[in-house]
């Protein structure tokens, strides 16, 4: 199956993108513009809770590739998102205790399709990502997962603190990668887990490393201090896989 790059250029495309349900990650309107079309526009945006950025015309006519976005430009999701319950369900479907990656701000479209790739292949259950700040499904996230994407769920959440909280209620606990945390063989990773991973540059944001039972780090013997996201996930992930098996 071949999936391409969405960017809906101009009014009707975009409110017809809109009725008939596509994704849309994130919307780009000029900004001061508040004619009706667009108006309706935004309003439906905001009924989807699509991410709404108001740039300079200069921004979007550097966006566009067809130079006749009117005002507006929606980039659309390369395919569906799942719902948290997804990923819930589909570990109960399996009698499994719940392993889910939490991705706290990754924005490297590669990173997410590698982490994406690990979670199927560890046999996680699915994977969070946040609305903002953050790479949604491109079409690059899907080529770069080498087919997991469709076997893995991918839910998109408007707070990355608040969705630990909920699966907390759900008996799950959560550990993050971060260089000053414990040995991760020195903690139990058994059971219904949640492993989060962070950004690129700056890791595990502070509100969500508070939200996490553990702080893990990966022992590193050479001469730099950090390792890929998508890297540290996997060698978390096989951590907790190996527990899983013992």
């Amino acid at each position: 199956m071949r999936y391409e790059e969405y960017t809906i250029e101009g009014r009707n495309a975009v409110t017809e993108a809109y009725r008939a349900g596509k994704t849309i990650d994130k919307l780009f309107v000029l900004d001061g513009c508040h004619d009706g079309p667009v108006n309706t526009i935004v309003r439906e945006a905001k009924k989807n809770d699509t991410v709404i950025n108001y740039v300079s015309k200069q921004r979007l006519d550097e966006m566009s590739k067809t130079g006749m976005h009117q005002g507006v430009i929606a980039y659309a999701a390369a395919y569906d998102y799942a719902e948290v319950s997804d990923i819930l369900n589909a570990a109960k479907e399996k009698g499994e205790d719940p392993f889910i990656f939490i991705l706290d701000n990754i924005e490297d479209p590669h990173n997410l399709g590698a982490i994406i790739r690990t979670a199927n292949l560890a046999g996680a259950h699915g994977v969070i990502i946040p609305k903002r700040r953050a790479v949604g499904l491109t079409a690059t996230v899907v080529r770069t997962s080498a087919g997991a994407i469709n076997f893995t769920p991918v839910a998109k959440v408007t707070n990355i603190s608040n969705t630990i909280d909920e699966l907390k209620k759900e008996g799950l606990w959560f550990v993050c990668a971060d260089m000053g945390g414990e040995t991760m063989y020195n903690l139990n990773l058994k059971g219904p887990i949640g492993l989060v991973i962070g950004n690129e540059g700056e890791g595990v944001s502070r509100l969500v490393k508070e939200k996490c039972d553990f702080v893990a780090s990966i022992p590193m013997k050479g001469n730099i201090d950090s390792l890929n996201a998508s890297v540290a996930a996997g060698v978390l992930a096989y951590e907790i896989v190996r527990q899983r098996l013992n």
